[in-house]
Order: C-alpha cells, then sequence, then structure tokens
C-alpha cells in the first residue's frame, strides 16, 4: 500500500502576500491596456446603464472600470495592488472620467451589503486564493436582481496553456487551486450556488505582437507571472522554460508575415443575483 504525505494546510495569507508581490512586479498596465476591448465588450453584456452604481473588482489598470465611467455609471475601481490603481486613476484623470479608486481584497470588500447595481471583474477576481470568499463577497455587494460580469480566461486558451507551462517549471504551492476553474462554467456555477443564475459564453481576444520574440520580451518584462517565473529561474532552468514558451508561441500563432497573432479564448460571465 502505497502511503501518501498529507498536503500541507495552505496558508492563504502568505499565498495572497505573494502574489500581491507577483502582480506588483513588472507593470502589468503595460499589458492591460491592450485588453481594453474586453472591457468595453463586458459592459454590454452586463447591459450597464448610466443609472448604475458600479464595483471593479480587483481592476488591474482599470479597463472595466473605465469602461463603465464612459457610460456614465458612478464606478468605484479596487485593487490589492496600488500601483495598478495609480496606473488606473492616471487614465481615468486623462479622459477626465469621475472615477473614485480605493485599495481593496476581492476577499474582504469594505462596501455594505447590496450596494451595487453591478460588479465587474476582468481577468482579476479568477486569482483571488479563496475561490468560494471571492464568490461570496461579490454577491454580497451586489443587490438582488444586479448582475456581476466576469472575463476569465479558460483552461485551453492561449493564456491557460501559458500558465500550465509555466506550472511545469515553477509549480504552484501544493493544495492551491488553478484560477483558470474561473474559466469553467461548471465551476461558476458550483461557486455562486443558488445565489445567482450564471450565463456564460466563450469569446476570443487576439493577441497582437511584432513578433513572438517581441511577445515574449514583453510579458517577460512587464506580465507579473511571467516575470517572476524567469526571474526566480537560473541557467539551464530558466532557457529550458523560454523554450517552452517560444514552443507554445509558435503553436498558437496564426500570422504567417512574422509578427504575431494567437487567439486566446476567455469566457465572458454574466451571473444575475437573485432575490
Amino acid at each position: 500500500m502505497t502511503i501518501h504525505a498529507p498536503i500541507p494546510a495552505i496558508d492563504l495569507a502568505t499565498l495572497k502576500g505573494r502574489q500581491q508581490v507577483a502582480w506588483g512586479s513588472g507593470d502589468y498596465a503595460m499589458i492591460g491596456v491592450t485588453l481594453q476591448i474586453v472591457g468595453e465588450n463586458l459592459c454590454e453584456a452586463v447591459d450597464l446603464r448610466s443609472n448604475h452604481r458600479v464595483l471593479d473588482v480587483a481592476a488591474g489598470n482599470g479597463n472595466a472600470t473605465l469602461a463603465a465611467a464612459r457610460r456614465f455609471a458612478e464606478v468605484v475601481s479596487t485593487d490589492f495592488v496600488p500601483a495598478l490603481l495609480e496606473r488606473g486613476a492616471e487614465r481615468a484623470k486623462t479622459e477626465r472620467l469621475p472615477v473614485t479608486f480605493q485599495q481593496a481584497d476581492a476577499e474582504a470588500l469594505p462596501f455594505d451589503d447590496a450596494s451595487f447595481d453591478v460588479v465587474l471583474s476582468t481577468f482579476g477576481v479568477m486569482f483571488t486564493p479563496d475561490q468560494e470568499q471571492a464568490a461570496r463577497e461579490m454577491l454580497r455587494v451586489c443587490r438582488p436582481g444586479g448582475k456581476i460580469g466576469l472575463a476569465n480566461w479558460t483552461p485551453d486558451g492561449f493564456i491557460g496553456r501559458l500558465f500550465k507551462t509555466i506550472g511545469k517549471h515553477v509549480p504552484p504551492p501544493p493544495g492551491v487551486r488553478s484560477p483558470l476553474l474561473w474559466g469553467s462554467t461548471a465551476h461558476l456555477a458550483s461557486l455562486f450556488g443558488p445565489g445567482a443564475s450564471v450565463r456564460a459564453d466563450e469569446r476570443p481576444f487576439m493577441f497582437r505582437y511584432r513578433s513572438p520574440e517581441h511577445w515574449l520580451e514583453v510579458f517577460a518584462t512587464y506580465y507579473g507571472p511571467v516575470h517572476k517565473a524567469l526571474g526566480g529561474l537560473e541557467g539551464s532552468k530558466r532557457a529550458a522554460l523560454e523554450a517552452d514558451l517560444r514552443a507554445l508561441l509558435d503553436s498558437v500563432n496564426e500570422a504567417r508575415d512574422g509578427t504575431f497573432v494567437a487567439p486566446g479564448a476567455y469566457l465572458e460571465v454574466v451571473a444575475t443575483r437573485k432575490a
């Protein structure tokens, strides 16, 4: 009989601290601005109105935040990385959009129950360590009949494969569930349970860069998970990860002119909170 060592208990506080450092490394805003269309489309998916009070959770540099503010909604933008909130505030100031920016943990939102008509998150809340708690918090602050709009990378899409590639070289802590679960309709239905009805549709996002090497340079410099993974490896180990990343890029690249064009599937989610 094989005896397996017990999986150690997850220290969520330590894990969240590491995530905060990871997402604060590089400069995610340089990646985030290329994803703006996702926030625009998500606001249309939830049928956002000018009289809505909107919360953007794990907002990053504010793509969904700005999209909602452009539709004249009252918007509160939150993230647990102050530097990203600063980038969002810079963008809002440039466009003269009135937005409230506030540092907040997605698992402990500092807002009253049912205080928002719409709660949004684009590629943000999916990275919270305690997935059930994050879902509960979004439901709690959303009013009955209100909507939760999410954009989450799918497990089998380009970014899902990127995280799996990184995981082969830099394994996640034991017992930590993959953020890519948020890209599964069945998992979302489980997370929100009877508190919301969930509708989800897979959408394409096209990554467009000068070349595969350009994509690798940008993500290695600015995208926290890639930046930290490569920075934590040396010599042959780093070279092995880079080789696997290049192989992944070659497999998804649809361009034949030297540029890089790759579809990155994501799940566009609209969850309506039940009374």
